[in-house]
């Protein structure tokens, strides 16, 4: 039988990883306050806390468009992007249906749950809603009158998983400082998998475009 003298506390530590513990660097938690105007969010949204840190993707400030007429919440950049988001096949598709409601990408307002794009390709569970408090934090700031949402993600994020598949209808949501028309349709990646949605996603353009009266 192995026995001490002196009382030896079991439960303790012990003394070396006791020293590596508290001399561990602390990490800074997150600011309390995020930026009030939209350029210094946005500067400090692709800061070095940005939660999409570590993703091995470029991370994509959306351009600003002043006095934009919609603004467009989307999920996440496409594959090919680096430096201007949906440069690929889903972004020349929106180019067309913008065009048929006489828009342009130059007069609405992007804005990304995700400013990196997942190696999944899908808006990560973990981090959905940290990122979904961000977006709604720019949306804050950018006060939008129309509000169009492309995709499941972007429509739980706003109106809530009911509201998926889109419905024809306008939602009136008080929420960013203003009152806000928000239309869901469906994302232009499943569009160019299932043309046959196409129609669909016209008459939500409309109804955003042009009102409930059609």
């Amino acid at each position: 039988m192995l026995v001490e003298d002196d009382v030896r506390d079991w439960f303790a530590k012990p003394a070396q990883l006791r020293t590596a513990l508290e001399s561990a660097p602390v990490v800074a938690s997150a600011p309390s306050t995020m930026p009030e105007g939209i350029e210094d969010f946005l500067a400090w949204r692709v800061g070095e806390q940005a939660v999409e840190t570590g993703w091995h993707t470029p991370l994509i400030t959306p351009a600003i468009v002043a006095d934009a007429v919609w603004t467009i919440l989307i999920d996440m950049p496409e594959a090919g992007d680096s430096d201007r988001l949906w440069s690929g096949p889903a972004g020349a598709l929106l180019d067309k249906m913008l065009s048929a409601v006489r828009l342009s990408r130059e007069s609405v307002q992007l804005v990304p749950l995700c400013f990196a794009r997942p190696l999944t390709g899908q808006v990560p569970a973990d981090a959905a809603p940290q990122l979904v408090n961000l977006a709604q934090a720019l949306l804050e700031r950018l006060r939008p009158s129309n509000l169009l949402l492309l995709g499941h993600a972007p429509t739980r994020a706003v109106l809530g998983p009911d509201a998926w598949p889109p419905e024809l209808r306008s939602h009136d949501v008080n929420r960013y400082g203003t009152t806000t028309r928000v239309v869901a349709t469906f994302h232009p990646r499943l569009l160019i998998e299932r043309p046959v949605a196409k129609s669909d996603a016209w008459k939500h353009l409309l109804l955003l475009s042009r009102g409930p009266s059609l």
